[in-house]
């Protein structure tokens, strides 16, 4: 015989009862994740099928009329097949949908498919204002085709203030003409917008309805955006005039960007046959010193130390000071930057170089402690300072905790919902759209609760794009994201780079936007034309599935880390050389150092021509710091990363001396043996 059953204790039964509840929870969880994801799926599938038009997608959602982007299957389908649809189908559309974007998206295409079919009847029943300029134009045409008379004032003024209109515009501003309401005054006053705006082709063709005489002068204008050589050139034989005045000192300006050689012979000519005035003078005066500066030209420096202060600018006097770093003449470094305007002394770039100069003069004391001071900032120039006065990296981070309150009313609420959706079934830009929409006037708590909601999964440009600026700069393991998804450190590695530059070059370039595209045609996480991307895969035997698959981050990462590697072993693997090769290009990069090359890492940044470029190396060196104490909770020294040129580079190894990171920054020599003060390590959240 078997001994009776010993009654469970309360207790215990209560416990396997919780365990029995938890268990539940985590299949339910299970079920639903693997409900969503079947969910997701079938959406890819039909959204695929909706965009080659027709209804064959309605088979394959039929499960899907309840989920939240149901209505973007039937608006793709629409919009193929828009040349073929009627008015009622539309307007049945937006009926179901009222406010939705896919509805306003059919409603602007499908009023543009109107007017090409100058069905103007059918456009008016659908038109709303505030849908552009194209369709504000086609809208004027319908009422003009019923019978409307164009009134400038209130029909075309605001459409006139813009510098250059879309097509659709054309025949507006021709009726308006053959109307009489294009007067000379008018038409100036929209050719000198559009010629300030570099508009030339607004300018020549509206040159076509002056008087003969201004219409001589407008075309002259265009030709000084268009080819100001030539336009200097022709100049020697234009007449004195006012307008003739503006449009040499404009040539000359625009030419000494282009050829600053060949804009110092025009002006020294056509200064004696114009009677410019003397803001016409001086805007060529600075442009002339400018571009001798960008050039580094033998007497730069001593042209814009006379260039007359009426004349001075920001730029010319910041190029002064970096012509006089490519000089390494301290003493005019010095003057320089006291010279520079009271607002472009604040930046921390003018305070490092002050320090610069002062400890090449041997005036250590005033240097260290401006250094000292930079030094408790996260900056390029605040790592640069700290490695100057050896002491540890000054990082604080923060951290943000959420509110469920307000994110059980986000989660609540269909166009985050929608936002949500759209990005985890890979459609980005419906995604940032859908976002913007629902979050448009909120406070900042909800703003930063739904980046941390964005964060949670996965779409990490959010939370960039929302803590820029003040105190959340400081939330570093959201502002920098170890994204997982991309395996950068895994390819760094098969590349020979180091997975933390890797990792500053993708924040840097799209700010983890998989979708990021430039106008360039630059794509995806690290921005790779499609041709880098091609020629990148060949050389190192990779699968190639054309430009669109850059927008697949693992393949992006893949090539862009292989390309990076490419312009290191360029450059002697100097990742901060490298950088720049890959935003402004290597033959640039080679023209640079063939003409300053013996400079100092930092001072050959600080003259580098390009504005982008400059800022670009600092910013991806900076980048770079964080993301090594974000993987490592210490950081290799920037003045590691940037070897002097021509010096070999390795990427740091597992032994590699990395500097402390603290908060506050303190020397180190302050703390007891063994302890770093208020060290803080790296959180890992977002790997």
């Amino acid at each position: 015989m078997h001994p009776a059953p010993t009654p469970s204790h309360p207790l215990r039964q209560l416990a396997r009862l919780a365990s029995l509840v938890l268990l539940l929870a985590a299949a339910g969880r299970v079920d639903a994740a693997a409900g969503t994801d079947a969910r997701r799926a079938a959406f890819r599938q039909a959204y695929a099928t909706a965009q080659q038009g027709g209804d064959a997608w309605r088979a394959q959602a039929a499960g899907l009329k309840d989920y939240v982007l149901y209505p973007y299957l039937e608006a793709a389908s629409l919009e193929h097949d828009l040349p073929q649809i009627d008015l009622p189908r539309v307007q049945d559309f937006l009926k179901r949908y009222p406010g939705l974007i896919p509805a306003e998206d059919l409603r602007r295409d499908f009023l543009a498919e109107l007017a090409r079919r100058q069905d103007w009847t059918g456009f008016m029943a659908l038109y709303r204002d505030g849908l552009g300029d194209a369709l504000a134009c086609d809208e004027l045409q319908a009422r003009m085709a019923q019978g409307h008379r164009l009134d400038f004032d209130k029909d075309l003024a605001a459409l006139w203030q813009k510098p250059s209109l879309p097509n659709a515009c054309d025949p507006v501003q021709q009726a308006a003409h053959d109307a009489g309401l294009l007067t000379p005054t008018r038409l100036w006053a929209r050719i000198d917008r559009a010629a300030a705006a570099g508009a030339s082709g607004t300018v020549a063709a509206l040159a076509a309805w002056l008087p003969p005489r201004d219409a001589t002068v407008a075309q002259r204008l265009a030709l000084a955006l268009d080819d100001p050589a030539k336009a200097v050139k022709q100049a020697a034989h234009w007449p004195d005039t006012p307008r003739h005045r503006e449009v040499a000192a404009l040539a000359l300006r625009r030419l000494a960007r282009r050829d600053v050689d060949a804009a110092d012979a025009g002006w020294l000519h056509l200064h004696r046959r114009f009677r410019f005035s003397a803001t016409q003078r001086d805007g060529v005066l600075a442009s002339l010193a400018l571009f001798h500066a960008t050039d580094f030209d033998d007497h730069a420096l001593q042209r814009l130390r006379e260039l007359p202060a009426e004349a001075q600018t920001d730029a010319t006097r910041e190029w002064r000071v970096r012509v006089a770093l490519a000089r390494q003449d301290w003493r005019a470094v010095l003057q320089a930057i006291e010279a520079l305007a009271p607002d472009q002394r604040e930046d921390g770039e003018w305070d490092y170089f002050k320090a610069r100069a002062l400890a090449a003069l041997g005036r250590t004391t005033q240097a260290d402690a401006l250094y000292d001071e930079l030094a408790g900032e996260p900056t390029y120039f605040g790592f640069l300072a700290a490695d100057r006065r050896q002491r540890p990296y000054a990082i604080c981070p923060d951290s943000i905790g959420d509110d469920p309150a307000i994110a059980a009313r986000l989660l609540a609420d269909p166009g985050m919902q929608r936002a949500f959706e759209l990005h985890a079934v890979g459609l980005a830009r419906d995604a940032r759209r859908e976002w913007a929409r629902a979050l448009a006037g909120s406070d900042p708590a909800t703003r930063n609760e739904a980046a941390l909601l964005a964060n949670q999964r996965g779409w990490y440009d959010r939370a960039v794009f929302t803590f820029s600026s003040g105190d959340a700069l400081r939330l570093y393991d959201l502002r920098f994201p170890l994204a997982r998804q991309d395996h950068m450190i895994e390819q760094a590695s098969q590349a020979g780079i180091d997975p933390a530059w890797a990792y500053a070059i993708a924040r840097a370039e799209s700010a983890w936007m998989t979708d990021a595209h430039s106008g360039a045609d630059a794509r995806g996480l690290m921005q790779l034309l499609p041709a880098t991307g091609a020629q990148v895969a060949r050389a190192n035997g990779l699968p190639w599935a054309g430009g669109d698959s850059l927008y697949d981050p693992t393949v992006n990462v893949q090539l862009g880390t292989r390309y990076l590697a490419q312009m290191a072993q360029r450059f002697n693997g100097a990742p901060w050389l490298a950088s720049a090769a890959y935003n402004a290009g290597p033959v640039k990069v080679e023209q640079w150092l063939g003409e300053r090359g013996t400079l100092p890492p930092d001072l050959f940044t600080a003259t580098i021509p390009y504005k982008e470029t400059r800022e670009y190396v600092a910013r991806v060196m900076a980048f770079s710091v964080i993301y090594d104490w974000r993987l490592t909770g210490r950081a290799v020294p920037l003045d590691a990363r940037m070897t002097p040129i021509g010096q070999a580079y390795a990427p740091p190894g597992p032994g590699a001396v990395r500097k402390p990171v603290v908060c506050p920054a303190a020397p180190v020599a302050d703390a007891p043996a063994g302890v770093t003060p208020g060290t803080t390590p790296p959180r890992h959240g977002s790997s």
